[in-house]
């Protein structure tokens, strides 16, 4: 590459590329160190960025797909809100709606403008973080059976949390009254600004060793960079029209079978995403705001073409998205949106994925659990103690062209922890009582699929209120050529001795001495279960991962079982 094709030579800007990237890496270690919850601080559900004067994603920590192909549109509402002469040096604007950049009410956006010490913007620093409980109608504000927005929390335009250096104590009481979980609450917020000033001094101080003109250079060149080195990938994908349809099992109201539906267009150096046909909005809390979509499209681009390419807008300029308005993929407010975030954001990763396997492209893996199966704990009527607890339960990844998928992780647009047993004890009247891979549910091929968990919770407390919002319990994930499909979920509740299934979305009470069983997803097979070596089926028998059962009848060619 010549020099002469940046106007900051491409040693200087490999090396501010990387001192901007590590501004928001110790921007997400300190959010994540000086939270209160378990779920930030454990689980690390946050992300955080760096954008240009005009709000242009710069760079960003290795977070949370979700969160932070979304981002873009957050910093946008800000300044949609308020002009440039309106914010200050000393200023943190706070949202949380999904109709204006967010994805779901859990997911709380700060937003600060940086200015150097001539008081000249040079650009923005941003976090998000989702935080356990946010009001609404039940604990962890993730209700399975909400019909609108209003009963997912407290919604919150872009407003000044802090003004020149000072936290707006209205506000913030405003907030912390309206959630069940306010000195958890305001931790956690507090931890954001605290992230955001981090940002703020560290990208100062690269401005003033480098100066401004130079940096501004930066953030133009480094997404000019980055657009080339898409575009010259999105060249080497097949040109053609490659359509997909995948659904979700239901949105937790009746409506089942939701179908989305992809048409890719590669032509050129450009990708035309089109999700026309895809079903309208619907009833149950499913509805992905439209950031939401656009951010699972900019992820499965990334991820089939380069994901070293550096993370920024640049990225997605070849990418053009079209979502028909009043769609599951694109809903018109009030409709619920909190599981859109969660769930059907991951449907998208799988159709699009089956749309680039029909162009034979050799990195596409089969469908991976689909699914972020999510739970929630909390206090309800009669309970002795206030509390919300919050996770996602990892599943099985896809197989791959040229390995087995992983067991028991968090796949595509999330990239949290599990919470470790000994801190949800600690913190909760819950007990881990199982917590495993769970046998047989890769789907076989001649590369298997990863296994799902199986994650058993014990009530220790009356009244809790709990919901489950999962998917992938009747549609299991597709294996790839030739492979066999995953196995879905399946969830229980153990109660007075008896057990019965309940379904993957739903929102109960619970007595004490209740049990919950969360099986997740396996992935699905990647190429013909003939075709897989003895040794790899034998150390599966031997690790406990197959069963013979399963073993005799995926792999009828291995002779090796007694």
């Amino acid at each position: 590459m010549k020099d002469t094709e940046f106007s900051v030579d491409p040693v200087s800007l490999e090396v501010l590329r990387n001192a901007l990237a590590m501004v928001a890496e110790e921007m997400s270690a300190n959010l994540v160190r000086t939270s209160y919850s378990p779920n930030i601080k454990e689980r690390k559900d946050s992300s955080c960025a760096l954008f240009d004067t005009s709000g242009s994603l710069v760079a960003q920590a290795e977070n949370i797909p979700v969160h932070l192909g979304a981002m873009p549109r957050a910093v946008r509402a800000v300044l949609d809100e308020f002009k440039v002469d309106q914010l200050g040096p000393g200023d943190v604007i706070i949202h949380n709606d999904p109709y204006e950049g967010g994805v779901h009410l859990p997911d709380i956006t700060m937003v600060s403008p940086v200015y150097d010490d001539d008081e000249s913007l040079i650009g923005f620093v941003a976090n998000r973080a989702h935080h356990a409980d946010v009001g609404g109608t039940y604990s962890g504000s993730l209700s399975t059976e909400s019909k609108s927005i209003f009963a997912e929390g407290l919604q919150i335009p872009p407003v000044k949390l802090v003004k020149e250096g000072k936290i707006n104590d209205e506000i913030l009481r405003f907030i912390l009254t309206n959630v069940r979980t306010p000195r958890e609450r305001e931790g956690d917020l507090r931890a954001q600004i605290a992230a955001n000033y981090t940002g703020k001094k560290r990208l100062k101080e690269i401005v003033e060793e480098h100066g401004k003109q130079k940096i501004l250079k930066v953030y133009s060149d480094v997404m000019k960079y980055s657009e080339k080195r898409m575009r010259k990938r999105i060249q080497q994908l097949p040109e053609g029209r490659y359509r997909a349809t995948d659904c979700l099992d239901n949105d937790g109201l009746g409506n089942k079978n939701l179908s989305i539906e992809v048409q890719l267009e590669v032509e050129d150096n450009h990708v035309l995403v089109d999700f026309t046909g895809t079903c309208r909005q619907t009833d149950g809390p499913v509805n992905a705001p439209v950031a939401v979509t656009e951010s699972a499209a900019y992820y499965s681009l990334r991820a089939v073409t380069d994901p070293s390419i550096p993370p920024n807008q640049g990225c997605y300029r070849p990418i053009t998205i079209k979502v028909p308005s009043g769609s599951l993929l694109n809903p018109t407010k009030p409709a619920p949106v909190v599981g859109g975030n969660l769930e059907t954001s991951q449907r998208i990763v799988d159709v699009i994925f089956s749309a680039l396997a029909e162009a034979e492209i050799p990195s596409i893996p089969a469908n991976s659990n689909g699914s972020m199966n999510n739970v929630t704990f909390g206090s309800g009527q009669g309970a002795s103690k206030g509390y919300t607890f919050y996770e996602t339960i990892g599943g099985g990844l896809g197989g791959r062209p040229n390995q087995d998928g992983v067991d028991g992780i968090h796949c595509h647009m999330t990239n949290t922890r599990n919470t470790p047993a000994e801190v949800i004890e600690q913190n909760y009247p819950l007990r881990v009582e199982r917590y495993a891979l769970r046998q047989d549910t890769g789907g076989a091929g001649e590369y298997r699929g990863g296994l799902g968990l199986i994650r058993e919770i014990r009530v220790l407390d009356s009244g809790t209120e709990f919901s489950l919002l999962s998917d992938r319990r009747c549609h299991r994930p597709r294996g790839l050529n030739g492979g066999k499909s995953g196995a879905p979920g399946k969830d229980r509740l153990f109660r007075d001795g008896e057990k019965q299934s309940i379904p993957g979305k739903i929102t109960m009470e619970l007595d004490e001495g209740d049990l919950i069983s969360i099986k997740t997803p396996g992935g699905g097979g990647y190429g013909s279960p003939r075709n897989r070596s003895p040794d790899n089926i034998k150390e599966d028998l031997e690790e406990g991962k197959i069963s013979k059962e399963k073993a005799k009848k995926n792999y009828p060619h291995y002779t090796g079982i007694e």
